[in-house]
């Protein structure tokens, strides 16, 4: 039974630490708050992560370190730099593997699908911020001070998924409502269950063959944005949605008095056009299928339940 180290407790750290446990090892699950799914292999640990030291001690003796936090969107330029070091020197102080839930953003707008191969290209400093975690990460691995490895997924879906779509438009259209969407309704984008996140990142773990590098976690052919909430009112037995889209004029105006939204703006290329992630490379090298459509919506329509209520 050897140990995991998981720094954050959201949706993916919080899955990550549940099939760590159902498969036997010892989970140390890393957040501020000390929270997480109770479970007797499961240790909540209650830390600040951007102390180097204090991670290392958290750290020492685990065969792997897991990056599955997630800063406030709007404090990521502030929040990330500090603790994207202290995972760095945590792993190589204590020679755990260290594998990281990434994102697309590093990318940039792109013509046609996201491969891994792909330059970074990053359009705002959102991105900025996570190509440079990624590129301190991969010149310690290639140096041979850390074993690392990136794992990117598209936006989530599953239980405890964050997002635009489960916080702000589920909940109205499941209520009956309408609701304005800043995107093109009908663009071609790829979804990513949060489980599949989560089992990525074991395999990679898992698989010194997979180090050195970025994967994109296995997900299902890409559904417009239309065809995600129309299924997920169909799941939740709701009427169908009414939808329009958000000008982007109208989303900048809302930027002004809410930092949250503000920070939507750098992002508005993945949504306003086709957002095609290929994820072949990892489906072929660590044979993971991902998760139905339906399984990971149904995880969503329950999450976002009781906000209806």
């Amino acid at each position: 039974m050897a140990l995991h180290v998981i720094v954050g407790a959201g949706a993916v750290g919080v899955a990550t630490a549940r099939l760590l446990a159902e498969r036997g090892e010892q989970v140390r699950l890393v957040s501020r708050r000390g929270s997480g799914p109770e479970h007797p292999s499961i240790v909540k640990v209650a830390a600040d992560a951007t102390d180097a030291a204090a991670l290392t001690r958290h750290a020492r003796g685990a065969t792997a370190l897991y990056s599955c936090a997630a800063p406030p969107y709007d404090r990521w330029t502030t929040d990330w730099p500090p603790l994207s070091a202290a995972l760095l020197d945590a792993a190589e102080a204590t020679g755990a593997v260290l594998v990281s839930a990434g994102n697309l953003y590093l990318y940039g707008p792109v013509d046609g699908p996201l491969t891994e191969d792909l330059p970074a290209r990053p359009a705002g400093p959102k991105a900025r911020v996570r190509a440079g975690m990624w590129q301190d990460a991969l010149a310690r691995h290639d140096a041979g001070r850390i074993r690392t490895a990136d794992v990117r997924a598209s936006d989530h879906l599953g239980a405890g998924s964050r997002s635009l779509l489960t916080a702000a438009v589920l909940p109205r259209v499941l209520a009956g409502r309408r609701a304005s969407v800043p995107a093109d309704l009908d663009a071609p984008h790829t979804w990513t269950a949060v489980t599949d996140v989560a089992r990525t990142l074991l395999a990679v773990a898992d698989d010194e063959r997979a180090w050195g590098r970025a994967w994109h976690v296995p997900s299902v052919p890409p559904l417009s944005v239309r065809e995600v909430i129309t299924q997920a009112c169909a799941l939740a037995a709701a009427p169908p949605p009414r939808l329009s889209t958000m000008p982007g004029a109208v989303l900048w105006l809302g930027g002004l008095g809410n930092p949250l939204v503000r920070e939507l703006r750098e992002t508005q290329y993945q949504f306003r056009g086709p957002f095609v992630m290929d994820s072949t490379a990892a489906t072929a090298a660590l044979g993971i299928a991902a998760t139905p459509i339906e399984e990971s919506l149904a995880e969503t329509v329950r999450g976002v339940a009781p906000v209806l209520g």
